[in-house]
């Protein structure tokens, strides 16, 4: 999960969980929204109190609403009063409790941290601890009165990385000889720190999986209870083009080719005529495949410049369909639409250049319903980007 902010930075997100030993479904609950229209993002992980249904569910709820008082900018004591309100209380203990942080992005990079009853969350700036100047925040209201929320501001740059996790990390290991009182705090920041010092360009999923392998690790591979872990990491973007379709007009094929031309990052071609015209107009060559990886589609083909060269309409139509089908742990085959995704996933910012002119073959009635124009397929393509993989896409028509 991305989002591009103001200056210039990526911000990549991305989580591990074990569950609870024995368990079906996780107690910890972590989910992200992209305010598209303020460029801004908001992240939160929740824990329920004990684990399995009954703590998904007091997390789910928990989140849910950060997540919608975040977004409205409802006053944080206010906001976590009433989702302690709302939380169902426990037949047998008589109370409702779930923790979270939340995490709030805006456009120009400013971060707010928001934290009840969590572990606090790790900042990194580079590869050393940053510690952004903590606030406590005491709630007013009689039922909740001496209940405190943690808060800090601060304008992360390139390279710094927020961390959160739930208890599951922290306490991991208790009552073994290693760690009888757990893992504790300290060692996993220790621990974080020595993967970013050795490592300091690891992925947002990769440190995350880390911790959690090694929580679960401590364990001996029966979690005492439910484990995540999260990172935010602001990097250098990975910049894509996706280009399919020739121009509407023929008047327009050069600038067509310029544009890919121009582009620095990858370049992906989907469709033969689209490859040919910006071959003729570069003067580059390009080399139809012969090795089948895909009986569905036509070969992989080579151009200079280019990263890969695909068929068109019914390549593109299979990367809608295993978008569709699939999340962002898939792992993509050999086959010209799996390569097409396997670009897409390991990129952040994605630019589609769409031409508009019409291949009368895919007209034909005869033809399958599910051969849709390429215009249609194109922009379900970048709706899953958007709302599924969170990707910055911007699509141009030509």
């Amino acid at each position: 999960m991305e989002q591009a902010m103001e200056n210039n930075f990526y911000i990549e997100v991305d989580s591990a969980q074990t569950n609870h030993h024995g368990e079906l479904i996780c107690g910890d609950v972590f989910i992200t929204r992209r305010i598209k229209a303020e460029n801004r993002m908001l992240i939160v992980l929740s824990d329920g109190m004990g684990h399995g249904v009954k703590a998904n569910v007091l997390a789910s709820l928990t989140a849910s609403m950060a997540i919608n008082f975040t977004s409205d900018y409802l006053d944080i004591q206010k906001a976590a009063e009433i989702i302690m309100d709302t939380l169902p209380v426990c037949s047998v203990r008589k109370i409702s409790y779930s923790t979270f942080s939340i995490i709030d992005i805006e456009y120009d990079g400013t971060t707010r941290i928001i934290e009840y009853d969590n572990p606090q969350c790790m900042i990194m700036k580079g590869k050393e601890n940053f510690d952004p100047g903590w606030e406590d925040i005491e709630l007013e209201s009689p039922r909740h009165k001496g209940k405190v929320l943690r808060h800090c501001q601060f304008k992360p740059e390139k390279e710094d990385r927020i961390i959160v996790w739930s208890d599951g990390i922290r306490q991991s290991g208790m009552g073994s000889r290693e760690y009888p009182f757990g893992w504790g705090q300290e060692n996993v920041e220790e621990f974080v720190n020595e993967i970013v010092k050795s490592m300091p360009f690891i992925s947002a999923n990769k440190l995350a999986k880390k911790i959690v392998n090694k929580a679960n690790a401590n364990d001996k591979g029966y979690p005492k209870d439910d484990t995540s872990s999260a990172v935010v990491y602001f990097r250098e973007p990975r910049r894509m083009l996706l280009c399919t379709g020739p121009p509407f007009e023929e008047k327009h094929d050069l600038d067509l080719a310029m544009k890919v031309h121009r582009f620095q990052g990858k370049k992906v071609i989907a469709g033969g005529t689209t490859a040919e015209i910006i071959a003729r107009e570069l003067g580059l060559k390009i080399a139809p495949g012969m090795e089948i990886t895909d009986p569905e589609l036509p070969p992989i083909s080579t151009m200079e410049g280019a990263n890969l060269v695909t068929e068109g309409i019914l390549t593109i139509g299979k990367v809608a369909k295993i978008l569709e089908e699939n999340d962002k742990d898939y792992q993509p085959g050999n086959g010209p639409a799996d390569q097409i995704v396997k670009h897409l996933l390991e990129s952040d910012k994605i630019h589609v250049i769409n031409g508009t002119r019409i291949n009368m073959a895919h007209q034909d009635p005869n033809l399958p319903m599910e051969l849709e124009i390429r215009r249609s397929v194109v922009k379900k393509i970048v709706n899953l980007l958007e709302d599924k993989f969170l990707k910055e896409v911007e699509l141009e028509y030509i």
